[in-house]
């Protein structure tokens, strides 16, 4: 797996990331400095510790399992993906919120650990491709991490018609993704 895969999953996983990031730009009464930086840096973060969690519990299996390992990575990215695009056409629309809450220490833990459960997928599908976790695992934490500010501000300017268009591209690079490691494993 080369740097650009590692890139575009990075940019893949960081949809959720961005899709939150935006309803809590509309939620913000005034936009700044701090409430821009705070997702980014929750997001980036466990984009960062999710991988690295799952690609130690892939090697500890990928030995038992390396005859099938692209398959479990298509049917993870796929799934992931899959949900990401199903969410995307999800009628739910973020209510807004004052500040405070928001950005609350307890609010942002929980929504960065639940944006970032594909990434420990992700991670394990990196222990069958011998990558190297924490490159792979720094380029996801920080390409979140300023995809996250992004969409702060993008939510704060301009409101709620990017979230389902950003999950959807998100959910469909992963599953291309998943798709090329099949027919590299399969044809090449």
């Amino acid at each position: 797996m080369g740097s650009l895969e590692i890139v575009l999953i990075a940019v893949g996983l960081a949809m959720d990331a961005f899709a939150v990031s935006i309803t809590l730009g509309l939620s913000a009464k005034k936009l700044k400095p701090a409430l821009i930086i705070i997702p980014g840096v929750y997001f980036g973060f466990f984009q960062f510790l999710m991988p690295v969690a799952g690609y130690f519990a892939g090697v500890y299996f990928a030995n038992k399992i390396e005859y099938i390992d692209h398959w479990i990575a298509f049917a993870l990215l796929g799934v992931i993906g899959g949900k990401m695009i199903k969410d995307s056409f999800s009628k739910e629309q973020g209510e807004g919120e004052a500040n405070g809450d928001s950005f609350g220490f307890i609010k942002m833990l929980v929504l960065a650990i639940a944006t970032s459960i594909d990434a420990l997928a992700v991670g394990v599908t990196y222990a069958f491709f011998n990558v190297n976790i924490y490159t792979a695992a720094m380029t996801t934490g920080v390409i979140t991490c300023f995809i996250a500010m992004s969409g702060v501000i993008i939510g704060g300017a301009f409101g709620m018609r990017f979230k389902s268009k950003a999950e959807l591209m998100g959910g469909a690079v992963l599953i291309i993704i998943g798709i090329k490691f099949v027919v590299e494993h399969l044809f090449f």
